[in-house]
């Protein structure tokens, strides 16, 4: 008898990355679909039925899911409070229901008495596992694989589930695992410090299966690419190879560690596998935190982090960071050191976040045992971290107000012209040499690139409802097009204004909720 398996990946609540004030604007509906339930599908035998539904993307239809066999449910921590509602209302309906993911690997007892089986970290043995025992009527209440997934071994996701003309992006995994220690991070808890990479062949019929279903761009989702740097060099050769020979049909976003600066050879890899962005995570330019947090690797001689950040930019690949205020280390002076980092580096999209203890960190254990963590889930102050160097309002409005000065739209867009104009930053280079020996490609894309710029600010005219912010897209997106009009540039300049408009927004919101706290 064929199991009926419907995985659910539930609403996100609005995040930095998240996009959500753009998307509609973009006319799509997610930024990204999930990595692992397409792997999960794939993973399931074929004597099974698979549906996958992202609530991101379409409304959940209980009555669909009731009468499912079996309904799984992924989440991170900003998706935890949805991931409970919909878990309450199928246990009230008397659905079988699994859930894994981030949030319940280091918080198993968060979802108590509602699910009938958690997952703890990955899952490509146990999962197989648990249907066989479960086929059986013997299955177990809670698994977790007790070594780490052979990623030579993981097969292609079943990207054919998606709706993918729902998402702005399509995700991809080389690897798992990083080599630091860094204290407040839990991607060494779930995938360990040892590196483990999927072999060419594996990432290159992906990128196949990804190409039949019209994907164009991809996020490479490793949190951090190069852990192995020797292991992952071959991999983008290869993988720069297939571009050239296929003439380039993907460009690819990433997550690295900031001692790429260091590797010349590394750059050039990811360049010539067309790369175009990275996210690095800086946390800091107060070195005392670093330390503190042992982020070691941002601390290494050879250059300031300014230096190192300007390099990876010299080499053709536009850089995005994660920064964090509240360590120890800090006080109200960060803000401003902050807000000056994101000014010498020209970088546009910086993640700002309050410093937040994630549960099975050794953060978490050690603020624990200082009697510094607010163990309220709603968080009222936007962390659960107490801080040292400020006091929690402290910490709070300082946060908002860097936030507030990042997005304001003149400093925002500064930093663009900075980098396009003044700094003539220039990418995707060995996709342009290859253009240059194939100037009909180029024509095709450049063409392709001008009516998606086209049309994509007439629908930023169109629903954005600010006059002002109008205004000032006509004008910056008007200064670009007389400088430097290439296409792709403008095609990105869109898109720019279009995450301005998300971050602006957040921003916005932002401020108003603290407003509302402040009153009652």
């Amino acid at each position: 008898m064929m199991t009926d398996i419907v995985f659910v990946n539930p609403r996100f609540e609005v995040s930095y990355w998240g996009l959500e004030h753009a998307l509609p604007v973009l006319g799509k509906k997610c930024n990204l679909p999930t990595a692992c339930l397409p792997l999960l599908a794939a993973l399931t035998p074929p004597e099974h039925s698979v549906t996958i539904v992202d609530e991101n993307v379409e409304p959940l239809d209980y009555d669909r899911l009731a009468r499912a066999d079996i309904v799984g449910l992924t989440g991170m921590i900003v998706q935890r409070h949805r991931m409970r509602e919909i878990l309450r209302e199928l246990k009230a309906r008397g659905v079988f229901t699994v859930v894994g993911g981030p949030w319940v690997s280091v918080r198993e007892d968060y979802f108590e008495g509602l699910p009938d089986v958690i997952f703890v970290g990955e899952a490509e043995t146990s999962w197989p596992q648990f249907l066989q025992e479960w086929a059986q009527g013997r299955h177990q209440r809670r698994y977790e694989q007790p070594e780490a997934t052979d990623m030579t071994k993981v097969p292609v996701p079943r990207y054919d589930l998606l709706r993918v003309k729902d998402y702005l992006f399509g995700s991809i995994q080389f690897s798992r695992g990083c080599p630091f220690q860094c204290e407040f991070c839990d991607i060494i808890i779930m995938f360990g410090r040892r590196p483990r990479l999927k072999t060419s062949a594996q990432v290159i019929a992906e990128l196949e299966a990804m190409r039949k279903q019209h994907l164009k761009i991809a996020f490479i989702v490793d949190d951090n690419l190069i852990g192995n740097k020797v292991a992952v060099k071959k991999l983008l050769r290869d993988i720069a190879d297939w571009q050239a020979a296929e003439g380039y049909p993907f460009t690819f976003f990433t997550e690295a560690s900031l001692n790429l600066s260091e590797d010349d050879e590394l750059m050039q890899l990811m360049d010539a596998a067309n790369i175009v962005t990275v996210f690095i995570g800086i946390e800091s330019p107060n070195e005392d935190s670093l330390k503190e947090t042992k982020k070691y690797q941002n601390v290494r001689k050879g250059g300031s982090i300014v230096d190192r950040v300007r390099k990876v930019q010299d080499s053709g690949i536009e850089v995005w960071c994660g920064m964090i205020v509240g360590f120890d280390h800090d006080d109200a002076r960060i803000f401003k050191a902050q807000h000056e980092f994101v000014r010498q580096t020209d970088i546009m999209h910086a993640m700002v976040g309050m410093l937040s203890a994630i549960p099975k960190t050794p953060l978490y254990a050690r603020l624990k045992d200082e009697g510094r963590l607010d163990l309220d889930d709603e968080q009222t102050f936007g962390t659960n971290v107490i801080p040292l160097g400020m006091t929690r309002d402290e910490l709070r409005d300082g946060y908002i107000g860097l936030m507030q000065e990042l997005y304001e739209p003149d400093f925002y867009f500064e930093r663009l012209e900075n980098l396009f104009l003044t700094r003539e930053f220039k990418w995707a280079r060995a996709r342009e040499a290859y253009w240059r020996r194939h100037p009909w490609r180029k024509w095709k894309s450049q063409s392709l690139d001008a009516l998606l710029a086209v049309g994509l600010f007439l629908r930023l005219m169109k629903n954005i409802p600010d006059p002002e912010l109008r205004r000032i897209y006509r004008r910056r997106m008007t200064t670009m097009a007389l400088r430097r009009p290439d296409p792709q540039l403008l095609f990105i300049c869109v898109i720019k204004c279009a995450m301005h408009y998300h971050h602006y927004t957040m921003t916005r919101q932002m401020l108003e909720q603290r407003s509302l706290v402040n009153t009652f």
